[in-house]
């Protein structure tokens, strides 16, 4: 093909920020938080940046490009889920990680994998919602201090028999107009001045009563229909107040606590229910991400038995949601043709050719990640922004308690993680927090009474901490 496709669509501001986030980015994001697996930061940041292109398509070739969905396979604790974790704070698109585990076929008690697409549906819902009311706060805003200037009684109310007793004076003595508009004037001029003062925050701690509608969590009910059991959310006041309206009641609180209320509300009166639900379901139709995790438990050949019975009735369930179908929710009919999904799992008793073929044939992107070494246990001790070493140092300093890593120290701790690994059950880095408590475990204990010190950890306090227990293999299995 020699020529390019014109881009038929603009970027428009809800892609304003993908258009930002490109591959490098994406990969310098995750490098904050992860430290290696250089191999799938890569084929996550390709992917997500596949799903922008997509959507600058001629609409007749978009529809064509299928998501490339990924299958990453590496041992556990060595970052596939905090790569979910973080493409969530990440991206700004529907998102959900779940555990394969979770799920049974259709006709077992249990989950079905279509609430899957049901829960991304709900989330995208309260993730579009979020964004009107910002886009309303501050009419809310201000229509809540307005109410609670009526609730405070600040401003005098005019009833209605003063009313018409003011208009025969007025028309007995001639007044007129000229007083009901100087009156209304004053009126009106006392009320902005008691508004600014609200808006300063003057009254936040006067106690006003305010009537406001009752919210109800739903109930959940286990409905049984041709798809399986399924919880689905049902609130039968929810039912009868759409006929015959929401119930008020009237609360006593704070002002500050009132006016949270009050613009949460005002806002739900502002935006547009229908438009909500469009909008997040477009989003999950065209921008929504899937993380299945532990994909390898539900991997391997049927035994016909036992609790394990349906693992490849999981499997199968799983293959037209991934390949493209329709799922009905709460708020109409979702299409998953275009939903991206990253599966992940350890591997470690079953192989990635346990899968049933058809499901292996949908995802077509395999990644491995790396086993950690003594260096990525090293770096992963202080490198990262939310590094154990400075998560420790900031428990103990709210004691006042400082806390000093010699590079020997941080060597050392890394050794012992790495040694008892090899030894025992490889954990990956989690095996660093489980070591780092037993080294800490005094000084934790000790912290209120030691205020003001300084604690140096270097290589020899690491070791006296660890090698004994390190040595006796049984024991390491039960403590570290």
């Amino acid at each position: 093909m020699s020529e390019l496709l014109p881009l038929t669509r603009k970027v428009t501001p809800d892609l304003a920020y993908e258009a930002e986030l490109t591959p490098s980015r994406i990969v310098a994001e995750l490098d904050k938080y992860i430290v290696g697996q250089e191999r799938a930061k890569r084929a996550v940041a390709i992917a997500l940046r596949n799903r922008y292109r997509r959507l600058l398509l001629p609409e007749n070739l978009r529809d064509e490009v299928a998501p490339k969905n990924m299958l990453m396979i590496g041992p556990t604790g060595v970052g596939k889920t905090e790569i979910a974790r973080r493409i969530a704070k990440l991206v700004n698109a529907p998102f959900i990680k779940v555990e394969a585990t979770k799920y049974t076929e259709v006709g077992y008690v249990g989950r079905d994998v279509e609430s899957i697409i049901r829960d991304l549906t709900e989330i995208a819902v309260r993730m579009v919602e979020s964004e009107k009311v910002k886009e309303v706060e501050r009419k809310a805003t201000r229509i809540a201090n307005l109410r609670l200037l009526e609730a405070l009684r600040l401003v005098p109310q005019v009833s209605r028999s003063s009313t018409v007793e003011g208009g025969f004076s007025r028309l007995v003595t001639g007044a007129g107009e000229h007083t009901s508009s100087e009156f209304d004037e004053r009126i009106r001029r006392l009320q902005e001045h008691y508004l600014r003062r609200i808006e300063a925050g003057e009254f936040e701690d006067e106690e006003v009563e305010i009537e406001v509608e009752e919210r109800h969590p739903p109930i959940f009910i286990d409905v049984i229909g041709g798809q399986g059991a399924e919880q689905l959310g049902f609130d039968p006041k929810e039912m009868i107040e759409s006929l015959f309206g929401r119930r008020k009641k009237r609360r006593l609180m704070k002002v500050k606590d009132a006016r949270r209320v009050l613009i949460q509300e005002e806002a739900r009166k502002l935006i547009d229910q229908d438009e909500v639900v469009r909008e997040a379901i477009e989003r999950v139709q065209q921008r929504g991400i899937v993380f299945i995790d532990e994909i390898d438990k539900i991997a391997g050949r049927e035994r016909g038995f036992g609790p394990d019975v349906s693992r490849e009735g999981v499997q199968r369930d799983l293959l037209p949601i991934i390949e493209g179908t329709t799922v009905m929710t709460r708020y109409g009919a979702v299409n998953t043709h275009h939903i991206l999904f990253i599966c992940a799992g350890a591997f470690h008793v079953s192989k990635p050719s346990d899968l049933i073929p058809e499901l292996q044939g949908r995802l077509p992107i395999r990644v491995e990640l790396d086993p950690l070494t003594e260096e990525d246990f090293r770096r992963i001790l202080v490198e990262p922004e939310n590094a154990i070493v400075k998560q420790y140092q900031a428990l103990l300093e709210t004691e006042g308690v400082r806390l000093e890593f010699t590079e020997d120290g941080i060597r050392e701790i890394a050794r012992f993680a790495k040694l008892v690994n090899e030894e025992t059950e490889d954990i990956g880095a989690r095996r660093l927090y489980t070591v780092m408590e037993r080294v800490l475990e005094d000084i934790s204990f000790e912290a209120p009474e030691r205020a003001g010190e300084t604690v140096i950890v270097d290589a020899e306090y690491v070791r006296k901490r660890l090698e004994n227990i390190v040595q006796k293999r049984d024991l390491a299995r039960y403590i570290l």
